[in-house]
């Protein structure tokens, strides 16, 4: 598999990695609520396209807390893998789970940055597989941890993403119309002045009613 292929549901594995309160309150590289909306969207478009996808945490009890509701609303199906390693790559049951979907392009997002997302980004390029960090939808303990760990992971071959980059990579065409509204949909939830403008379109140029709900994604 090469790096110039695009990505696309069949060929990748999404992977959300200590998605917990305490190493939420730690990031400091991100805005957290621009954190929060930007691993919405990677979460939605996993679950969209029907991406394989893994779900792992560190130390729920004694430490991190419960991996965020919302990530757990998005795959009520997924077993969590639970660890004592910072490092997902040390843990079997984490390695088991990735090489258990058959792909080789991860999908990779982490808190924090420097630590639960370069250690198995490098251990996992090491084993043979792509790395695909997102780095919009990570956070470090400051800006300067976050783009070191980032270049770091990128010196030893790993792209740099962004959530919506994915999301839109999975979609590749607008005339993809069994996901089209559902992705719409994130577009205005969670994409800013994008879904503005979505809605606006609709809405002031196309003559559509103005919403007043979302989809429920």
């Amino acid at each position: 598999m090469s790096k110039l292929d695009l990505l696309n549901p069949t060929n990748s594995t999404v992977i959300f990695i200590d998605f917990q309160p305490q190493m939420t309150f730690g990031v400091a590289s991100i805005d957290r609520q621009t954190l929060f909306n930007n691993v919405m969207i990677l979460a939605k478009a996993a679950r969209i396209f029907h991406a394989p996808t893994i779900l792992t945490t560190v130390e729920t009890k004694s430490f991190s807390g419960n991996m965020w509701p919302q990530l757990l609303d998005i795959f009520p199906d997924n077993d969590i893998i639970e660890r004592s390693s910072m490092n997902s790559w040390d843990d079997p049951k984490f390695v088991e789970a990735v090489r258990a979907t058959g792909r080789t392009k991860l999908i990779m997002a982490a808190l924090w940055t420097e630590v639960c997302l370069a250690f198995p980004a490098l251990e996992a390029m090491k084993a043979g597989f792509e790395v695909y960090a997102v780095e919009d939808a990570s956070g470090g303990t400051s800006v300067a941890a976050h783009n070191a760990a980032m270049r770091r992971i990128e010196q030893a071959g790993a792209v740099p993403m962004t959530s919506l980059q994915v999301m839109l990579e999975y979609q590749r065409t607008w005339a993809r119309k069994e996901t089209y509204d559902d992705v719409i949909s994130v577009v205005k939830e969670h994409c800013g002045a994008y879904g503005q403008g979505v809605e606006y379109a609709y809405t002031m140029v196309h003559g559509a009613p103005a919403s007043r709900h979302n989809s429920g994604l």
